[in-house]
């Protein structure tokens, strides 16, 4: 039996910052990190493109699980908004939801980001530009770390911390148990004891959270997906807004069915990517701050939530069905130039190989109108021809269309102000509570419950 002060299941965003504040509050409580995956520098995907082009469903997801959780090999963009990344505020409210994406930021540029830029909707004249053509630039600060920066990070974090909490790597927590004086912990490895529990498994620990909280009787509400492309252009196309504003959320109400499409995760000069859920393939983006791995395309999500009730509630499932046909069809991603969609065409290698754009990610070229719910991809037809009034290009014919990208949402926990269960001193942060859906969110989170522990151990 190893005994603690606190427990943090997952090392992702959320775990991180707990125990990075609950270090500096209260250096004098025991903290452990129980972690699936691998340390930072252990995690690589076996994927080369050349001697393995698939999932080999690894023990552990090199890119999903390890120190750093899912969003270790993402573009690192921070966004310090109450206006998408999650509902935090709903909770601790909007100010100090703000107050501690700043603070987390400022620990971010204390860890390496110094050299990054902070970019700004504010004052913008894309805004008043999107207005006039019926789209919408929501309101945001946005760090950019890149990827090999938000690495960098991520890896000074672990430098520090190492010495001021236990991390376990490679064990898997088996279950939960409450008990009179706190919680138990079953692992693959050792049974862990501890006055306080903080869950912070990400998005892909949610099926394991859904088997958590039917054994402690959690309340759960079913929670959106949304469904979508990856879209790939010229980096030109998007330079007047990704010069300015590095990423710009959009949204746009479809004239067709009224359901709202947004961008989401762009991606200027950056890679199209593959990501792995719970070994289904699905696409990402990345972007880096280092020129010399800058490509000459940007990349971006367009996506449209779902929120299934009656009588199927299961949205995740609805999700994991249209890429699961994906993989059937095309092996993994498909890819199909925007032309051959609006045409009802199948694209090709040859016409995509002789094309003017170079794709950024080798995907095989098919239909996603075979693939994709046709309401799904009217909205997203609709939103290029919208975009196109804002980022003349958009809507050429050599347009990349990747899919599927799915985002994956928790169901959402019942959770108090303190993002406290119904059972006292267990927490439920990050992803896998439905609240947050975004790194500064997820990051704010930890700190949050880190300070309330601190406050109820009178530190």
């Amino acid at each position: 039996m190893k005994n603690y002060d606190v427990t943090i299941v997952g090392a992702g965003p959320g775990g991180i910052f707990t125990a990075y504040e609950i270090s500096k509050k209260a250096p004098e409580l025991s903290v452990a990190i129980i972690e699936y995956g691998n340390p930072l520098e252990k995690r690589k995907c076996p994927i080369d493109g050349e001697k393995i082009t698939k999932c080999i469903n690894c023990k552990t997801c090199a890119i999903m699980n390890g120190f750093g959780g899912a969003g270790a090999f993402s573009d690192g963009k921070y966004n310090i908004t109450n206006d998408f990344g999650g509902t935090l505020y709903e909770h601790i409210g909007k100010e100090k939801a703000l107050q501690l994406m700043n603070y987390v930021d400022q620990i971010n540029v204390e860890y390496g980001g110094q050299k990054t830029k902070l970019y700004s909707t504010a004052d913008s004249a894309l805004k008043t530009l999107c207005m006039r053509n019926g789209l919408h630039l929501l309101d945001a600060k946005v760090r950019h770390l890149g990827t090999d920066i938000n690495y960098e990070v991520l890896g000074n974090l672990y430098n520090y911390l190492k010495d001021k909490v236990d991390i376990y790597f490679n064990c898997e927590v088996k279950g939960v148990s409450k008990k009179e004086d706190g919680y138990e912990l079953e692992t693959s490895t050792d049974t862990f004891k501890s006055k306080y529990c903080v869950i912070s498994a990400g998005r892909s620990g949610s099926k394991w959270m859904e088997t958590v909280c039917k054994e402690l009787a959690i309340p759960t509400m079913s929670n959106r997906v949304d469904i979508g492309v990856r879209v790939e252009l010229p980096y030109e196309i998007f330079s007047q807004i990704t010069d300015e504003l590095y990423e710009g959320k959009i949204t746009y109400r479809t004239s067709k069915y009224e359901d709202v499409v947004r961008t989401f995760c762009m991606n200027p000069k950056g890679l199209v990517v593959n990501e792995n859920t719970n070994g289904i393939i699905t696409v990402n983006g990345h972007s880096y701050e280092d020129p010399e791995k800058q490509t000459n395309n940007t990349n971006f999500a367009l996506l449209v939530s779902k929120h299934l009730t009656e009588p199927f509630k299961d949205s995740n499932g609805y999700g994991e069905s249209i890429a699961r046909l994906s993989n059937m069809l095309g092996g993994g991603v498909i890819v199909q130039r925007f032309g051959d969609l609006i045409r009802g065409k199948r694209s090709t290698e040859h016409r995509i190989r002789h094309s003017y754009m170079v794709p950024t990610l080798k995907a095989t070229p098919g239909d996603l109108g075979l693939v994709m719910p046709k309401r799904i991809l009217d909205d997203i037809i609709e939103m290029i021809y919208a975009l196109d009034k804002i980022a003349p290009g958009t809507a050429n014919d050599e347009t990349l269309l990747y899919g599927v990208e799915v985002k994956f949402y928790n169901m959402e926990l019942e959770l108090d102000e303190n993002l406290e269960t119904l059972h006292k001193n267990l927490f439920v942060i990050g992803d896998c509570s439905g609240v947050t859906h975004s790194l500064s969110h997820a990051s704010a989170s930890g700190v949050y419950v880190a300070r309330y522990i601190c406050e109820k151990e009178g530190k």
